[in-house]
Order: structure tokens, then sequence, then C-alpha cells
């Protein structure tokens, strides 16, 4: 999310720069960016201060219009800065300033935000709201290691419902999601075809 950091990253030989900030930690990176004419994902945060995890405001009247309308603020001063609308990425930034209820809205509502027209990445690997979900009996969230197959269950309904893609910790986990729904919906297509 630093523009200096960017800078050094890229003549490193990155091909894509994930900013968190969504371009707002720094004024610059929308510059920098522009002339390297990398992939940028911007994703959504309502940070408060610096830039940091906690900060910012988890109330939301409709979480996914809200999103939608902020990541296309963001969309838009890249745009004037000079960067390619083909390099844009949006990323809802689930789990940054976001209650459980916000991040799983976001998900089932996924169309609402791959109907802009740019790619959309989805990070749910082992976030806190699965260690929620999968909380044991007494209310204790479940550890980030113990997320990984609901990390790969997101990850593969993501694809389906229009993801351009997807940030894990476990890619082998997800990458076998995947086969399994690929295979799937090709069993289902032919089941139609023979009768």
């Amino acid at each position: 999310m630093r523009a200096s950091v960017a800078e050094a990253a890229i003549e490193a030989g990155v091909t894509i720069i994930n900013d968190v900030s969504g371009g707002r930690a720094d004024p610059n990176m929308a510059s920098v960016v522009a002339s390297a004419r990398l992939p940028w994902i911007l994703m959504h945060w309502r940070p408060t201060g610096e830039f940091v995890h906690a900060g910012g405001s988890t109330h939301y009247d409709d979480v996914v219009r809200e999103v939608r309308d902020e990541l296309l603020t963001q969309v838009d001063a890249a745009l004037a800065a000079g960067v390619a609308r083909e390099n844009l990425i949006l990323d809802p930034g689930l789990g940054f300033v976001k209650e459980p209820d916000h991040n799983w809205e976001l998900l089932q509502r996924l169309s609402e935000l791959t109907a802009l027209g740019f790619p959309v990445l989805i990070g749910a690997s082992r976030k806190r709201f699965l260690g929620s979900l999968l909380a044991a009996p007494d209310g204790t969230v479940r550890s980030p290691d113990g997320r990984e197959v609901a990390t790969a269950v997101v990850s593969a309904l993501a694809a389906t419902h229009g993801a351009w893609g997807v940030r894990v910790h476990d890619v082998q986990a997800s990458r076998d999601a995947l086969a399994v729904v690929r295979a799937w919906q090709r069993g289902s297509a032919e089941g139609r075809h023979d009768g």
C-alpha cells in the first residue's frame, strides 16, 4: 500500500500490485502503477488514521452496495491517474473492517460485484469469519490451520460464481476443490446430453 514499496517490488520483477488500502494509503501509488502498466488489485477497506486492520467503521446499511460504490470511487481515482481499466482488479476486502455477516453477504451477492465488469479477487483464506462459523460448541473459534477445508469450499464456490481469482494459503486444497467442481459440472452437462 506504499508507493515506495511498490516501486522496489516492480524493480525486483513483480507482475501484480496488491494494495490493501485500495489506493488510499499513498497518493503516489496510482502514478507508480500507471507507469508500470501492471495489474493493480484495489481492496475495499474503511480505515481510520493509520491503515491498520482494526481501524474503521463496520457499520453498513447495505454492505454490498456500499462496498461496490466505495470501490468504484477508487476505480475512478485510478483511471483519472492514468491506470488502464484492464489493469484493475477489485477485492471486496473480506475480513477487513467487516463483521462475519458482512463477509457472508458479500460472498452470497458476489454477482453484484462481478457485474461491474472488473475481475474480482476473493481473499477468504483462513479468515476469522470462517473460524467463527466452525467454532466449537463452547464458542471457541477454530484456529487458522483448521480453516483450510472451509477456505477450499469458498474458493470453489467463488469460482463458480464468477470470481477471477482467490488468494489462499493452501493452494493445493483450493486446486483440488476446483477440480471437483469442474468434474461435477462436466458430469451434469454430459448427463443432460445423454438423456
